[in-house]
Order: structure tokens, then sequence, then C-alpha cells
């Protein structure tokens, strides 16, 4: 862990900002806070913040008008902290450039795990070639997938499927995202054959296809690698 990277936290709950201050200067990350848009954004822009907490149900403004001024100008990780649990708001907050969801309550242990993941993946180097997660290794540039030091032989659609994911450690990728990258438009009609191609990948990185660790379901959002 880098000593004092930041995390600013935008949410006007008293509580919540005093739990996530305890759990992470634990973790011994610098805490700043607001409690409203106007000076979370104004803290954005004066601390430049490791990674942002953002509630979406602020008083002064909503959180995703908040999420899209900051996209104007900042490419810092945005984890989304909201009570709000429809699929649509999940799927609407992601797409306008939020690099995770998770919803309250919440578990301050997954909390704390997705935050350091989504820190891993904004520091990693553009364009790495070789990545690994856990006992699977992708190397870009030879176009080579090894599981615990053994070559997999995956399709061309597995592969691009694999390098998606792998590129994105700890996010969660929405259904349209995915198929615009694979396919290259969010046409729904590809939902089927996404399902296939993540089945055939799954049995062949995971231990255990039916109950992955990998490569993990968003109910009705997506998909997200997850942090081994």
């Amino acid at each position: 862990m880098i000593k004092e990277q930041t995390i600013l936290i935008i949410d006007d709950e008293p509580q919540i900002r005093r739990i996530l201050r305890i759990t992470l200067e634990a973790e011994n990350f610098k805490v700043i806070d607001a409690d409203n848009g106007r000076d979370g954004l104004l803290l954005a822009a004066n601390h430049t913040p490791s990674l942002i907490i953002l509630d979406l149900g602020l008083p002064d403004k909503d959180g995703s008008q908040v999420l899209e001024e900051l996209r104007m100008w900042s490419s810092t990780p945005v984890m989304i902290l909201s009570v709000r649990n429809a699929e649509d708001e999940i799927i609407h907050a992601l797409e306008k450039g939020a690099d995770d969801y998770i919803t309250k309550p919440f578990s301050p242990a997954e909390l704390t795990a997705r935050i350091k993941a989504n820190l891993r993946r904004s520091q990693a180097k553009e364009g790495e070639p070789v990545i690994s997660n856990g006992s699977i290794t992708i190397d870009l540039t030879k176009h080579i997938v090894l599981k615990k030091n053994e070559e997999v032989k995956l399709t061309q659609m597995e592969y691009k499927l694999l390098a998606l994911f792998m590129n994105n450690i700890g996010k969660v990728l929405t259904y349209n995202l995915i198929f615009k990258s694979l396919w290259g438009t969010a046409s729904p009609e590809n939902a089927q054959s996404l399902r296939v191609f993540i089945g055939t990948l799954r049995k062949k990185i995971e231990d255990s296809p039916a109950r992955p660790k990998y490569i993990v379901t968003e109910s009705g959002v997506g998909y997200r690698m997850k942090q081994l």
C-alpha cells in the first residue's frame, strides 16, 4: 500500500462518513470528506484524491450529476456507494463513468477490498504487456494465457473476453460495455452469445466453473473479475 493515498468521500450521512473514515484510516489511507456535491467537486479539484466514494442522494445535486461533472476533467476512480439498488440506476452510473457500485448497507471489508482493487487497476501501466491475477496470467503481446504456469488454449472470442476482464480487474463491466468491446455494438441480441462465451471461458480458467472465483456475475448489470 502506497502511504497516504487520499480517499475523498462525498456523502451527506455523518454516520456513513464516520464509519468510512475509521475503516479507511485503519488501512493507512488519508481521508477527506464533503456532505454535498459542490464541496465534493471543490475538494476533488484541490486535493487530487486517489479515489472518490460518491453517494447518489446528495442534498444540493444528484450524485449522477456530480459524476458527470467529474468526468469532464478527471479520470480519478469513482466508486458509487448508494442505497439505490435498482438495476437501471446501477447501469446508468457505470455507463456514465463510475468504476464500481456498492449498495448500502455494505460490508466494510468488501468495500476496502474493492477500493484496493480499483486503486491497483488505476495505477497499472497503460498497455502493460503481462497481467497476472491469482493463478491466471495473460501476455497481451504474445497472446498467451497461462493457468498455474500451464498454457490454456482459448478461442479468439474467449481470449478477447479474458483480455477485457484482465485489463479491468475489480471493475464491474456492464453488458453494453462488453457487447461494444466484443462486437462493436450494444445490441442485446448478443446476450445469449455472451453467456455462452462466459460459460466456456469459466470452464477453462476456473477450478470450479459452477462456483466461479474469477469472473463473477453482477446480477442484472454485467460481470466483474475479482482481484485474487
